[in-house]
């Protein structure tokens, strides 16, 4: 999920591996540091890590009654999470506070548009699949491109097929899984006029979410930091009523907190 830096000024990522596996006493040990050297902690998961992954987190951010740790497990694909988390890091090196940085993460995924090209939808679970995708799938040289987010949306590749892009000027990353075509970098970057092309290495997650390992996944997103930076702060800011932190939106990112529901007063008769 670390994407190597957009530029110098991109903050380091730190990978929290084997949360299922460890002692929980180093999963404390180890978050306490982070909360400790950095005053408060973002924490992006994948919906494809196992139960026991989002247990633990939960566990330790019980543990430590911890409001400075934020949990964050938005429907994005792993490539999509990934852009997401770098563009996070991004914003880190610039002058918004903690909630407001934990709170862009919602924002900013609705400028991700995120998906894959698949060899077969047999076993896909997150994006509607009917049955006449499911019986072409079976087809022998079957491909399909699958767009999970921000609108979901399926297609079978044919010549001139593609999938709807954004309707402003992005970069896009591709990944490359167990799967043999031009489709994505030849095709659909043309059509959704990609700014900018580059090679990641495919996710550790990617097969889980997409159900295959024979695909190509893609994601187009905002690359440059001004731009981010101004969506972020043209929105307005409010303070939790609960622990005080300034954040974006109805809920807070680090006590769940949502705005109290003033009732209105009754009108006389």
């Amino acid at each position: 999920m670390a994407l190597p830096a957009q530029d110098e000024r991109t903050v380091p990522a730190v990978v929290l591996q084997d949360l299922d596996r460890e002692p929980l006493e180093r999963s404390l040990a180890g978050m306490q540091t982070l909360v400790e050297q950095h005053g408060h902690v973002i924490v992006l998961c994948s919906t494809a890590v196992s139960r026991g992954v989002r247990q633990r987190l939960h566990t330790v951010r019980s543990l430590l009654e911890s409001d400075r740790i934020a949990v964050f497990r938005p429907e994005l694909p792993p490539l999509g999470l990934a852009v997401l988390a770098r563009q996070l890091r991004q914003l880190a090196s610039c002058d918004l506070s903690p909630g407001v940085l934990a709170s862009a993460g919602r924002l900013l995924t609705h400028y991700i548009h995120a998906g894959a090209l698949l060899g077969s939808v047999t076993r896909l679970d997150r994006v509607p699949v009917d049955l006449k995708s499911h019986a072409k799938s079976w087809m022998p040289g079957s491909q399909f491109g699958v767009l999970a987010h921000p609108a979901p949306q399926l297609v079978r590749i044919a010549p001139g097929v593609t999938l709807p892009g954004p309707e402003f000027g992005t970069s896009m990353l591709v990944a490359q899984g167990q799967l043999q075509s031009d489709w994505v970098t030849a095709t659909l970057a043309k059509s959704w006029n990609a700014q900018g092309l580059r090679e990641v290495v495919l996710p550790a997650e990617s097969a889980t979410w997409w159900g295959t390992g024979k695909l190509i996944e893609f994601c187009a997103y905002l690359p440059d930091l001004s731009v981010l930076y101004q969506l972020v702060t043209s929105v307005r800011q409010n303070s939790c009523h609960w622990c005080g932190i300034d954040v974006i939106g109805d809920r807070c990112v680090f006590c769940s907190a949502t705005p109290p529901v003033h009732e209105q007063p009754a009108r006389a008769g």
